[in-house]
């Protein structure tokens, strides 16, 4: 089956407007054309469309079944056409974005939001990665785009600028731990327990001094895990003392963890942006990029 676009316009039109003569009109063309149209699709589609009476048209049960579908695959031909004249102009038709979970905040996903309201059609991609693992996806051209902890440093071919919140991290426990029945824990303290921390894989290319709670001695006993959530499942567990991102605990630690007082602790965790120079960012790239150092 073979459907014209101007025969279902044809059809949509006169349903809404109860007229051939008035959807002839509005859509610029001879009454006899839109009713040709009409007749065409009703041969097409096998079933009899509108009830013809002497001032107004009315749908069948058929007619006003297929309506719905009818607009359906117009309004389908409408994003296509859209989409092709952006794909036209250099959009990008795929877009990832490579950042560590400690940095999903709350601006990160109004970015998501008006990323989806501007580039409905647009195919994005969000790889959870974790210091140097994001510069080798950005490199490697993986992803477009980074998210992750500011560095002292980074590769002549990384260019980067600094995002315009930081990420918050804490010290937590199990509610169970020992830890958490002190009112205030010391260093000394934390390295009686086994410390929680990333797996020296993801962060490989990374100084141990520059990892959140990293500076704290926990006497040589330690688990890792390649992610921030991971980590928190552990810690949750019981299983030792790790410094999470406090929004990470906020939204998926469902009160298993208690933060503990520390002096120095909370901490800030700056945030850049990182691309690779050796690639142009196309169109909707670049607009996220913008987006995500607003000072908002």
């Amino acid at each position: 089956m073979n459907l014209s676009a101007e025969a279902l316009q044809a059809f949509t039109q006169a349903a809404a407007c109860g007229s051939l003569s008035a959807a002839a009109r509005r859509l610029g063309k001879s009454q006899s054309t839109i009713s040709e149209a009409v007749a065409r699709l009703e041969i097409d589609v096998g079933v009899e469309l509108f009830q013809r009476g002497p001032r107004r048209l009315a749908l069948t049960a058929a007619g006003a079944s297929l309506l719905a579908h009818a607009e359906a695959v117009l309004a389908a031909g409408d994003r296509l056409a859209r989409h092709a004249a952006r794909l036209a102009q250099g959009q990008e038709a795929r877009l990832t974005l490579a950042l560590s979970d400690a940095y999903q905040n709350r601006q990160y996903e109004a970015r998501l939001l008006e990323l989806d309201q501007r580039f409905p059609d647009l195919e994005f991609e969000c790889l959870i990665a974790e210091h140097a693992d994001v510069l080798d996806l950005v490199s490697q051209g993986r992803a477009q785009l980074g998210l992750l902890a500011a560095q002292p440093s980074y590769p002549p071919d990384i260019a980067h600028a600094g995002v315009a919140t930081s990420a918050e991290f804490g010290l937590f426990v199990a509610r169970g731990h020992p830890l958490a029945e002190l009112p205030r824990v010391t260093a000394a303290d934390l390295a009686h327990w086994r410390a929680l921390r990333l797996s020296s894989v993801a962060v490989s290319d990374t100084p141990a001094d520059e990892l959140p709670g990293s500076d704290v001695r926990s006497g040589g006993r330690c688990w890792s895990a390649p992610d921030y959530l991971l980590l928190l499942e552990m810690a949750g567990l019981g299983f030792g003392w790790a410094a999470l991102p406090r929004q990470l605990v906020s939204g998926y630690g469902n009160g298993r963890l208690q933060e503990l007082a520390l002096d120095g602790w909370p901490r800030r965790v700056p945030v850049d942006a990182v691309w690779s120079r050796q690639r142009e960012l196309g169109p909707v790239a670049a607009w996220l990029l913008d987006r995500l150092l607003a000072d908002e």
